[in-house]
């Protein structure tokens, strides 16, 4: 079946993106963009991102996750160690975020290198989340094939049973990723494709360097 979207439009002219309205760090400008997003009223998950690694197969691969904190350093979520995106990460550590906000003709794309956080760190979030989200990271072997979805229900119940009237402790291979950007792109889109587009890239003083892309 063939379909032609080319005939798919929009007009973006919701806000515009200027040199001097931009901070010196692109963190302070990321802040500003998220709070917009959270306000909104047609944004469910602000904190949705799209995280792309590069896999062993030498395929990029991307995936939608969760966004957990956001701190000077740089941008924290969690997953499994073991997982395609965990091993991915062990062996190539340089990784891509995006987020895109359709509601505020918005994208933010940030390249940097991931690192995992301290057990403690991870710790104390895994402890903070729901008893059946606790459950579902030892029950699930992520990434890995399964016999059906009943190996899947199983497993849980399994560990239901394990840890019932119980602490639930966090498994070893499960734990939290700091991404540290190396360049941070922010995308306002403006009418007739000239969108704007500006780029801050980390020098080696740690001070960041701005400028504008071509659309």
């Amino acid at each position: 079946m063939t379909r032609d979207l080319s005939n798919y439009r929009k007009t973006y002219n919701k806000k515009e993106l200027l040199e001097n309205n931009c901070p010196k760090n692109p963190m302070e400008l990321f802040q500003i963009w998220f709070k917009n997003a959270e306000e909104s009223d047609y944004i469910e998950e602000a904190n949705a991102m799209c995280i792309s690694t590069i896999g062993k197969d030498g395929f990029p691969k991307s995936r939608i996750v969760l966004l957990k904190e956001i701190t000077n350093d740089g941008f924290i979520f969690y997953t499994n160690y073991t997982s395609e995106k965990g091993r991915a990460i062990d062996e190539n550590n340089n990784i891509c975020l995006s987020f895109f906000w359709p509601a505020l003709e918005q994208q933010i794309i940030i390249k940097g290198k991931a690192e995992k956080l301290s057990e403690q760190t991870s710790d104390l979030y895994f402890n903070s989340r729901p008893n059946g989200s606790k459950l579902g990271a030892w029950a699930s072997n992520q990434s890995k094939v399964v016999s059906s979805k009943r190996e899947l229900e199983d497993n849980l119940k399994q560990f239901e049973k394990e840890f019932k009237n119980k602490d639930i402790p966090r498994p070893k291979h499960w734990g939290g990723f700091i991404t540290k950007p190396i360049s941070i792109e922010f995308w306002q889109g403006r009418p007739n494709r000239m969108h704007d587009r500006i780029r801050y890239a980390l020098e080696k003083d740690f001070s960041w360097k701005l400028e504008r892309l071509a659309p």
